[in-house]
């Protein structure tokens, strides 16, 4: 963000909103592109032969001691909600161009 604010001559101290700073510049949010490139990953993983490393590793499940308090984010919890909230499915990954249709987060035009 403090890229964008040099970009465009304004500080902190000018109290403009993040948000007008993005729209100003068209460039849309970290957290959605963020979201996008996982699920970007996760189709091109799943599109992969089951013999292929990546394809095995995810489909590892291992079992082990599980510790008190609250279980560590993992990036498979990370796609679950990203999914969810996109509202793709596994079944989808298999169109390419679907995929990146629903899951591709653009820049702002």
């Amino acid at each position: 963000m403090r890229m964008l604010r040099w970009m465009c001559g304004v500080t902190r101290m000018d109290k403009v909103r993040n948000k007008c700073i993005r729209g100003s510049l068209k460039v849309a949010p970290v957290t959605e592109k963020l979201e996008g490139n996982r699920l970007f990953w996760y189709g091109h993983v799943k599109r992969r032969d089951e013999t292929h490393v990546t394809k095995r590793i995810l489909n590892l499940h291992v079992d082990g001691w599980i510790g008190r308090g609250r279980p560590k984010k993992r990036w498979l919890d990370c796609v679950r909600t990203d999914k969810k909230e996109k509202e793709v499915s596994d079944s989808m990954t298999d169109d390419r161009t679907e995929w990146k249709k629903k899951t591709c987060c653009a820049n702002p035009k």
